[in-house]
């Protein structure tokens, strides 16, 4: 068995940092003693989130689809390491709501490169200097939906699936190594993400604009970005394979494992007295 990477104290590098999960871990860690790495397309959002890390930082705008640039940027962290890399938090991610029958391919293929492809491209470009150090983790942000498949959600599913069969995949590569890969499925989480998803047209035919989608999506939301951060810091550092995050993660894992082909009957009647119940509250 590897030894647990410990994360307090040694460098870690997170991408989507400019907002939601990756700036929580990001100062989470920070507080923590870990020298960071932050890199988001987001500049903006960046240089908040750089403001508010102690500690030693170190900022990269970055696309996580282009592959050349994400292997540049990993010999600019290797040349400013201060102490071996702790961590690769693969995180940035997008969202695209959309029917099979209406979905538009170049959205799909948007999404895509950046929650899966981007995934593999930061672990491609960082996998030899932990593979060089044996030590450390990759750990790459799934999602509940990397466990169920859920209407309006091919596109996004697609590619939470895939991010988790490539880091499984690896992890068993890793084997006897004192490399980790990490798969993390969060749940409902309280960010943007829902608010700058793709939206062309309200797939269930409702007129819903895309704010009225994401504020009926962050109504039902259980876990805080803080909490995440919490959650998967605490995750790695016990040397899990598999982080779920939230309670609704832990409904989904168990659904599918109990009723594999008839999980959404349940997790649709339970949106549905979510979604009632956050409405009578409004």
């Amino acid at each position: 068995m590897s030894p647990r990477p410990r994360l307090t104290g040694r460098p870690v590098v997170i991408t989507g940092a400019a907002s939601g999960i990756g700036r929580a871990l990001a100062v989470r860690l920070a507080r923590a003693g870990c020298p960071v790495v932050i890199a988001d397309n987001d500049e903006a959002g960046l240089k908040e989130t750089a403001a508010s890390v102690p500690g030693r930082v170190l900022t990269r705008v970055l696309d996580v689809r282009d592959a050349a640039d994400q292997v540049r940027f990993a010999g600019e962290v290797a040349d400013w390491l201060p102490a071996p890399l702790a961590a690769v938090f693969n995180n940035a991610g997008v969202a695209l709501t959309s029917t099979v029958l209406d979905a538009v391919a170049e959205d799909d293929e948007w999404l895509h490169d950046i929650d899966f492809h981007g995934v593999v491209n930061g672990t491609r470009a960082f996998l030899p200097i932990l593979v060089e150090q044996d030590s450390g983790a990759v750990v790459n942000t799934s999602s509940v939906f990397g466990l169920a498949g859920m209407p309006y959600q091919s596109a996004y599913c697609a590619a939470k699936f895939a991010v988790r069969g490539f880091t499984e995949s690896l992890r068993h590569e890793l084997a006897g190594t004192g490399v980790r890969a990490v798969t993390v499925h969060p749940g409902g989480i309280t960010t943007n993400i829902a608010r700058n998803a793709r939206v062309r047209k309200d797939p269930e035919g409702l007129g819903r604009t895309r704010e009225q989608m994401a504020a009926q999506f962050e109504a039902i939301t259980m876990t805080s970005p803080e909490k995440a951060a919490a959650v998967i810091h605490a995750g790695v550092e016990r040397g899990k394979a598999r982080i779920l995050v939230g309670p609704d993660a832990y409904l989904f894992d168990a659904l599918t494992r109990i009723a594999p082909t008839h999980y959404y009957s349940v997790l649709s009647r339970l949106q549905s007295r979510l979604r009632a119940r956050a409405a009578g509250k409004g």
